[in-house]
């Protein structure tokens, strides 16, 4: 199943893993690259549910894209634990053109793939994606 846009196929694997996440807590974040090879979105990196936030975004390269999901947990104003399940579009200012836009058309589609996403970012640079950005958007 390719996406007719881009042309990127979805790996059974990036689909198994977000289950994983969502209904076992196995893992804290995913991070999805395009192997552009193989015209395919495929699992890079899998963050251990001790793995903190300064892990994902370490986990991000500075000047390519990637795609990732984060489960941002916190507490409620009234001291409830909850979690909120990010995806995150990362596509820094650096990146080659040409990854921007191959990300860019894939990105819906792909994410139509891993049901239970709960907020969406875009972030092209840090600040776009720090903890309290987090933290508004989980409330």
């Amino acid at each position: 199943m390719a996406n007719a846009a881009s042309g990127m196929a979805v790996h059974d694997d990036c689909k198994l893993r977000f289950m994983e996440l969502k209904a076992k807590r196995t893992h804290r974040f995913i991070v999805y690259k395009i192997e552009e090879n193989q015209k395919q979105v495929i699992v890079e990196k899998l963050g251990e549910p001790i793995q903190g936030y300064e892990d994902f975004t370490a986990s991000l390269p500075a000047d390519e894209c990637r795609y990732a999901v984060y489960d941002f947990e916190y507490l409620t104003e009234g001291n409830v634990p909850k979690s909120r399940i990010f995806f995150i579009g990362w596509s820094p200012d650096t990146a080659r053109v040409r990854s921007k836009m191959i990300y860019a058309s894939s990105k819906d589609r792909f994410k139509r793939e891993l049901d239970g996403i709960q907020i969406e970012l875009q972030a092209t640079d840090p600040t776009e994606m720090g903890l309290d950005v987090f933290k508004s958007r989980a409330n």
